[in-house]
């Protein structure tokens, strides 16, 4: 391993340890390539998540007051990336290593991006369709460029899939968590019309007074992501083993945010659901059987699929909001 990439490496581990305790937890399980290229994907996944919100590794998300230059930046740099150009941006070169080591194709990259400008647009869902388009762009997607980091080839298309069928499961659960949060900040990704038939059409979600409406719906987001992370296992049961293993563990614990966020009901909100590390360990554990064993086959008839078709060109406009990582090699 060169000297750059062993620091990209560092400072995506250093990313994912305060960004996300739950992904890094599951990524030790796989061999260490694939750890360390799941953490050069996650730094790059991790900017563009922070950029957009005005936000520090996940926390303290606050609307910024310049998203389309924001987003116009992501782009730019995400584009040098995959050009094999060096940003000096760790997220960004991060980038360029492991797509350039595993072959991530760049449409990709364009569908996570595209939901970001979602975000930006203050978008949210009409109905059930929108919202799991919206699911796949930001975590699907990423599914599936994990599937291409474990080692899924590009002909494999039902196996990718099933890869941004977990992605899904995954946002649907934070969705389901995050409901209050968001509407604190302007955001609601739950679908206009599931809204209407609650009696919520235009209200605040944030109001407490909501919450026992908003428990049915989250009720209802949890049936939805049950369905795509039990289609998602019959992916997972195609990768060797330790991938397999670090996958049903992530799904695992993914599976139980949305499982605790139903048990909690209106109270779901009182705070942030967090699985604690003795938790973890036991749905790793649990994964760890579940992995020896192949799961009940599971038709994907009906699931929402993503076009394999690119998306067209965009538009590119350099920009270049305030740093909020630091240059490739920095500690």
């Amino acid at each position: 391993m060169s000297e750059a990439r062993q620091r990209l490496v560092e400072e995506a581990q250093r990313t994912i340890a305060a960004g996300s305790k739950s992904f890094r937890f599951a990524s030790q399980i796989f061999d260490l390539p694939t750890r360390e290229r799941s953490w050069l994907l996650y730094a790059w996944c991790r900017a563009c998540d922070d950029v957009t919100d005005g936000q520090t590794l996940g926390h303290d998300a606050a609307i910024p007051a310049d998203p389309a230059a924001r987003l116009a930046f992501l782009r730019e740099q995400t584009d040098a990336a995959f050009a094999g150009r060096a940003t000096g941006l760790v997220p960004f070169d991060a980038l360029a290593a492991v797509a350039a080591e595993v072959g991530i194709p760049a449409h990709l990259a364009d569908d996570h991006l595209a939901g970001f400008a979602r975000d930006a647009a203050g978008w949210s869902p009409a109905n059930e369709q929108e919202l799991l388009s919206y699911c796949y762009q930001v975590a699907g997607a990423v599914g599936v460029m994990m599937a291409h980091v474990i080692g899924v080839g590009p002909e494999e298309r039902d196996t990718l899939d099933r890869a941004a069928d977990l992605g899904i499961a995954f946002q649907l659960a934070n969705i389901a968590r995050d409901i209050v949060e968001d509407a604190r900040v302007g955001r609601t990704y739950l679908p206009a019309d599931w809204l209407a038939a609650a009696g919520l059409a235009g209200a605040d979600l944030s109001d407490p007074t909501h919450r026992p409406a908003l428990a049915e719906i989250t009720q209802r987001l949890a049936v939805l992501a049950e369905t795509y992370r039990r289609s998602s296992k019959i992916g997972a049961a195609r990768l060797p083993f330790r991938s397999r293993w670090a996958v049903l563990s992530a799904a695992g614990i993914y599976g139980e945010v949305a499982a605790r966020a139903v048990t909690l009901g209106a109270r779901a909100w009182d705070k942030r659901i967090s699985i604690s590390k003795a938790e973890k360990f036991a749905l790793v554990i649990e994964a760890f059987g579940e992995a020896l064993w192949p799961p009940r086959n599971i038709n994907r008839e009906g699931l929402w699929t993503r076009s394999w078709t690119p998306s067209t060109a965009r538009p590119r406009s350099p920009s270049a909001p305030p740093s909020i990582f630091p240059p490739a090699g920095h500690r």
